[in-house]
């Protein structure tokens, strides 16, 4: 989980002063104390920790804070305000050419995961409607071009090759003229990486980027290396001035340091984060939101994107319609546990939902729910679409009960269980129809023109 260590540390000191009529000085020096061990422990640099901790202190101790009625508040107000200007205060995009072609070129080390995450961008850019083609330019690392072609082939996306031999500047140049002779729009250059930064690296680096004028230079960085990622960072950004930065398995660095160091260390921003193993765990990476979840305050537009790029709007309108007219089946209930599924798994959903502090989710077993819906679905599955539309079948028949556990791997008592749970959720359907008839017959008695 990204941040877990920071956020967890965090919440727990503003949580100190949110609970305080008033605070004194002592109460900020501790408080800020605190963050400045916890930004450290979190493998953020020295320098910009004792920065951020200046700052804020000074805006901390303010009259406007120290008189207000809600001091704690106003703390954790100019800590969220001092995080987001520390990862670049706004969102930064992907400049496409206005016309023609839009050339991204991805460079980094060797293992930050280039290849994986050209196929997450192109697979992110070919939903947003651009025609994206992958180009294979690391001709040093053993399978590099074909671990490419596979990724290319999973995500539906052309791959333009010219084997190891060739050389990388010649292969870059000519899937420029590829990509236009095939109504492609967004070229994608997967270069190569090394163990550390060479100078033989650097200069085919530059020579590509010389000879193919990129519209971006995204600077692909393992943020589990933590300050190595800053430092690998500036030394890109001093050879090639780089125009952004993606991080990748930011999931698995619990510390996230390098997030909050490399936009103030390069003066470049972070684009995109890896949040995942799976081609769609890309996200495009928002300062303010990224700030609001460290401090457990949620991040509800990150959510209602997800959402609406998950769900599809017909369905869910046709499923509540069906849900207030009463005719809510079996089969709607499996598709709407289907179009939940589609947002990710439960952990990911949650840290989105505010006041969901990070601690509190690690005793919570939410594999276990999902495995419960995986046994509802086979549950439903193993009915006839008959059963499905009309369960009062099932409840009434130990015979069909007694087949359909069989068929699904579970018990005749998790069956029942379906069946009295749909029933229960029916139930409530119907009382609230009933309320919502009464209170608008109450309105239009009080308002006839309703």
């Amino acid at each position: 989980m990204a941040f877990e260590g920071l956020a967890s540390k965090l919440q727990e000191t503003l949580k100190k002063l949110k609970g305080k009529g008033k605070l004194s000085e002592k109460d900020i020096k501790e408080a800020m104390r605190e963050v400045k061990l916890a930004l450290l422990e979190a493998d953020v640099n020295y320098k910009i920790v004792k920065d951020f901790v200046k700052k804020t202190s000074e805006k901390c101790s303010g009259k406007e804070v120290m008189q207000s009625l809600t001091p704690g508040q106003h703390v954790i107000k100019i800590v969220n305000e001092e995080l987001k200007e520390l990862m670049g205060t706004t969102e930064s995009k992907i400049e496409f050419s206005q016309k023609g072609m839009t050339v991204i070129m991805l460079a980094g080390l060797q293992g930050a995961g280039k290849t994986t995450m050209g196929g997450k961008l192109a697979l992110q850019l070919r939903k947003k409607n651009k025609k994206p083609l992958l180009v294979a330019c690391d001709i040093y690392r053993p399978a590099a071009i074909k671990q490419l072609q596979v990724v290319g082939k999973q995500i539906d996306v052309p791959v333009f090759s010219m084997g190891d031999k060739v050389n990388p500047v010649d292969i870059a140049k000519a899937s420029i003229e590829h990509a236009q002779n095939n109504d492609l729009n967004v070229v994608i250059i997967d270069t190569a990486g090394r163990l550390h930064i060479d100078e033989n690296l650097m200069d085919e680096l530059e020579s590509i980027k010389t000879n193919v004028n990129p519209n971006e230079i995204l600077l692909v960085v393992d943020s589990m290396t933590g300050q190595d990622a800053v430092n690998v960072a500036k030394s890109f950004n001093e050879k090639l001035d780089i125009t952004g930065v993606v991080l990748t398995k930011l999931d698995g660095d619990t510390r996230g340091g390098a997030a909050l160091s490399i936009k103030k260390v390069t003066g470049k921003p972070i684009k995109f984060v890896g949040l995942g193993e799976k081609m769609n765990d890309l996200e495009v990476f928002h300062p303010d939101r990224m700030a609001s979840r460290i401090l457990g305050m949620g991040d509800v537009l990150s959510l209602i994107e997800k959402a609406q790029e998950a769900i599809d709007e017909e369905k869910a309108k046709e499923l509540g319609n069906r849900m207030m007219k009463l005719e809510f089946n079996l089969e709607d209930f499996k598709e709407s546990m289907s179009q939940i599924k589609k947002m990710g798994p439960m952990t990911k959903i949650l840290e989105m939902m505010p006041g969901v502090n990070t601690k509190q989710l690690e005793g919570i077993d939410l594999s276990q729910s999902e495995k419960e819906m995986k046994k509802i679905e086979a549950i439903i599955n193993s009915m006839t679409a008959k059963e499905r539309k009309n369960p009062d079948l099932v409840s009434s028949s130990p015979s069909r009960k007694r087949r359909i556990a069989k068929g699904s791997g579970t018990t005749v008592q998790q069956v029942n269980k379906l069946l009295k749970d749909f029933q229960m959720m029916k139930k409530m359907m119907k009382q609230m129809k009933g309320q919502q008839k009464s209170f608008k017959k109450g309105m239009f008695g009080k308002f006839p023109f309703m």
